[in-house]
């Protein structure tokens, strides 16, 4: 799935729209201390009241939120077993059951299956309230240049889906009230544990979304903190594939660079390096037409980056052996959007023990670490006079 698919989905969950449809909700009431299911309910989304369905729909957009390798991953099962078996609670296999049945007895016992997964094995510090929900997606056909009259939504691609939220909750704290019937203050008695639907701790949607089709192969899984996936809960719960975060292919691309060049590298190079990433990024902006995929960056762009950016002595075997030496795969391919730092906000940091600086990768270029009278010094070339606290600097000629 890429970043246009969940946030199309994701604006769908309000009342009214005739793009998604909820037809199920299945909730279950797990107890910390035993890890067993207290209590459960199923019935038509449309039951509900609708200050509860809005309640749902803030919820669901809380477990789409968020950035894709940060707090979004998509998922790739591992191959199903070939002893049926196992493959009786294979998380895959549950859900396509899950979403093929038309059977909502057979649907509540695929959804308590993974429920029971979740909290088989793993003890939460507080009960936690699993929520399903088992609708439909409607994305309209993009529309041709003929078309000038049509109804776009005349012809739609149909997706179902299971969508699923894991909300901690939380003892309401003791308060004063007025009770206005009785005409006095009272203490708070209402013991009813609270709900934290703004606050998700995890969720996934299947199946995921590619080119308009669905992709039962993969899911999409929903961290409950940025750059924290639940690693346990991905291979164990879902049966998925290891997953790399944002922040962890940024580590390894420096690795990468590192093993290849050397721990030293001036700022004018490592500028030309983000700047050829960034201009791959910005190039893929302008062509996309239906999706937004990232480029991706195996050995062969990043021995090209490198070379491009200015990077001396650089050579296929060289990444290659620091693919293999990092990663143990020769074959992997990074998001280069991961390893880039934002060209629309200040994100190169700079730390010195007198000072930190903080600069946009653009002007990287800009910054140089030079030696005057043997001492080391960060120079930076500017526009204009510097100001300090109201005060114009004097311009110093210490260097020849």
């Amino acid at each position: 799935m890429n970043k246009r698919d969940i946030a199309d989905i994701r604006k769908h969950f309000k009342a009214g729209t005739d793009l998604l449809k909820i037809n199920t909700i299945y909730n279950v009431y797990i107890q910390a201390e035993s890890s067993e299911i207290f209590h459960e309910v199923s019935q038509p989304f449309a039951l509900l009241d609708e200050e509860q369905q809005d309640l749902f729909f803030t919820n669901f957009k809380k477990v789409l939120g968020g950035k894709l390798g940060v707090k979004l991953f998509e998922v790739k099962f591992v191959r199903q077993s070939d002893n049926e078996d196992d493959n009786e609670e294979h998380a895959q296999k549950i859900l396509y059951d899950g979403l093929q049945t038309d059977d909502i007895g057979n649907w509540r016992e695929n959804m308590q299956r993974m429920a029971l997964k979740m909290v088989q094995d793993f003890h939460y510090e507080k009960d936690l309230v699993i929520t399903f929900i088992r609708g439909n997606y409607y994305k309209p056909t993009k529309r041709s240049k003929d078309e000038t009259d049509s109804d776009i939504r005349d012809e739609v691609y149909s997706t179902p889906f299971i969508l699923c939220s894991m909300n901690q909750t939380d003892l309401p704290k003791r308060s004063l009230v007025f009770d206005f019937n009785e005409k006095e203050f009272k203490s708070s008695i209402t013991l009813d544990p609270i709900v934290n639907t703004t606050s998700p701790v995890g969720g996934f949607l299947f199946p995921c979304f590619t080119d308009n089709a669905a992709d039962v192969n993969h899911i999409l899984y929903a961290a409950g903190k940025t750059n924290k996936p639940d690693h346990r809960f991905i291979e164990d719960v879902l049966n998925g594939e290891e997953i790399m975060t944002a922040e962890d292919n940024k580590t390894v691309f420096e690795e990468i660079v590192k093993e290849v060049m050397g721990e030293e590298i001036d700022s004018r190079t490592l500028a030309g390096v983000y700047d050829e990433i960034h201009n791959m990024l910005m190039v893929e902006e302008d062509n996309k037409e239906d999706g937004d995929a990232i480029p991706l960056l195996d050995t062969k762009e990043v021995e090209r980056v490198l070379k491009a950016g200015g990077v001396k002595e650089v050579s296929t075997e060289k990444v290659e052996r620091a693919f293999q030496k990092i990663l143990e795969d020769k074959t992997y391919e990074m998001n280069a959007n991961d390893v880039v730092p934002s060209f629309t906000s200040k994100s190169i940091k700079i730390s010195t023990k007198v000072a930190d600086i903080s600069i946009n990768p653009a002007d990287l270029r800009y910054v140089r670490q030079v030696t005057v009278d043997g001492r080391l010094c960060l120079l930076i070339e500017v526009e204009e006079d510097a100001m300090v606290e109201g005060f114009k600097l004097i311009s110093e000629e210490l260097l020849k």
